[in-house]
């Protein structure tokens, strides 16, 4: 990745915790995890992306990803039980990656969905801090939903990494729907903002709506 892409990266510094944390980010290309965790890795945090659980099951690609740290979703049980040991990682001072849109964004100019509640739950579970991040360039090698590769001329990678999201009025409460759609509405405005100022434009009011039907506002109720 170093040799195929050129960087612009800004904000590594918010990722010094000392502790577990939960990473999450806007979702724009099938090649952004590769790049992403190259990102996350040169600046001293080892990536911990959850895939599901079946797919660690899979002849020799499963032993390969489990061996090297990834984290099973389990889909047998409640939200909070799908996301055990994403937790759990995350109390042993792992560094969890969480994609929040659950997929590649489908807003036609690629601005960030609404999200899923499951990186907010993962922190405020584990006691950790959340982080949002923003990247743009990925699609450029790999449109969304593409299976063409252009790598030349090589790519300009932007990534901005914001402070941790303030949840310190929610912790210790119930983990309901309300303090979940709470912290992720939150989140992502935080990475949103981070996008509009890498991409030099102004971020579009509200949210795409996973299911399809155009931007609403951010949820203020909710769960996963």
């Amino acid at each position: 990745m170093a040799a195929a892409t050129k960087r612009d990266w800004r904000g590594a510094e918010n990722l010094i915790v000392d502790s577990g944390c939960v990473v999450a980010a806007n979702h724009i290309s099938w090649a952004d995890p590769p790049i992403f965790a190259q990102f996350l890795w040169a600046n001293d945090r080892v990536p911990r992306f959850l895939g599901k659980a079946s797919v660690f099951r899979v002849p020799i690609f499963g032993q390969l990803i489990h061996s090297a740290g990834q984290i099973p979703v389990h889909r047998d049980g409640d939200a909070a039980a799908a996301a055990r040991s994403a937790i759990e990682a995350a109390q042993r001072g792992e560094t969890v990656v969480v994609y929040p849109e659950g997929t590649i964004s489908k807003d036609p100019d690629l601005w960030p969905m609404c999200a899923k509640t499951g990186a907010a739950r993962i922190a405020l579970t584990a006691d950790v801090p959340l982080i949002p991040v923003a990247q743009w360039g990925a699609q450029e090698i790999l449109a969304p939903y593409g299976k063409t590769l252009k790598l030349f001329p090589l790519k300009t990678m932007h990534f901005r990494v914001g402070p941790a999201i303030d949840l310190d009025d929610l912790r210790g409460r119930p983990i309901d729907a309300h303090v979940l759609a709470t912290a992720t509405t939150r989140l992502m405005q935080s990475i949103t903002s981070m996008l509009a100022e890498i991409r030099g434009e102004p971020a579009p009011e509200g949210c795409w709506d996973r299911a399809g039907t155009g931007r609403i506002e951010y949820p203020t109720d909710g769960s996963d």
